[in-house]
């Protein structure tokens, strides 16, 4: 962990990622992308999966169509797609310790954002079984959002949450389980703490002044936030 960034200006707010660090999504991404490339013979593992995360929509798909060269536009891979997620992410539940942390923030009156790179329309899908508290976020910002002319690893969907929030991104902490995010969130000039998915290679996270295993590890006083009390 780097202690200067620690002791550096105290924070004043909290932005989160979505999918793979509050929602457990990636397992349904996973699930629709196998059985699109399995038509073609294809596999859908880590080594292709690792560099789409937390990436905008089209540069995921494009990623998977050029190295599984299958013999689809991405545009037409990414419409297949969507029209499967919208099928399955209804199903979706909360990973370890994330609707805790939501809580904790909001008894003590810390602003939370949400900066996803789903769409509008994927993000309430994801969301329609989990409302009593997600609900509790001020702010959530999609990738389709006007304001945010680049998708992560460009650092715009969080400078427009934290903007939005009404916090200087220099004492702004954020959630990312992706390496993009992590990127989006060091261009922003904010602190980020990174909680990858077990398959990920945690070289990648270089940068982050602190890598989880799971949201239920996180300390709040370290950050000079307030301690858990359940």
């Amino acid at each position: 962990m780097h202690s200067d960034l620690l002791q550096s200006a105290p924070i004043n707010g909290v932005l989160f990622d979505l999918d793979g660090l509050l929602l457990d999504t990636e397992v349904i991404y996973t699930r629709v992308s196998q059985e699109i490339v399995s038509r073609y013979g294809k596999t859908f593992d880590w080594s292709v999966k690792a560099n789409m995360i937390g990436r905008p929509a089209m540069d995921s798909s494009r990623h998977l169509v050029e190295t599984l060269d299958i013999p689809m536009t991405p545009e037409e891979y990414l419409e297949e797609r969507e029209g499967l997620l919208r099928k399955y992410l209804s199903e979706c539940k909360p990973l370890p310790g994330a609707e805790r942390l939501i809580r904790h923030f909001h008894r003590h009156r810390i602003p939370i954002a949400i900066a996803t790179s789903s769409s509008q329309e994927l993000y309430e899908i994801k969301v329609r079984r989990h409302h009593s508290w997600v609900d509790l976020f001020g702010v959530v910002v999609t990738s389709d959002n006007p304001a945010v002319k680049h998708g992560k690893p460009s650092p715009d969907i969080f400078l427009v949450a934290a903007s939005n929030l009404g916090i200087d991104a220099s004492r702004t902490l954020v959630f990312e389980d992706a390496p993009s995010g992590l990127e989006a969130g060091k261009a922003a000039r904010m602190r980020v703490i990174a909680v990858p998915d077990p398959n990920m290679d945690k070289s990648r996270y270089e940068g982050a002044i602190q890598v989880l295993d799971s949201l239920p590890d996180f300390d709040p006083p370290r950050f000079g936030l307030p301690a858990f009390i359940d």
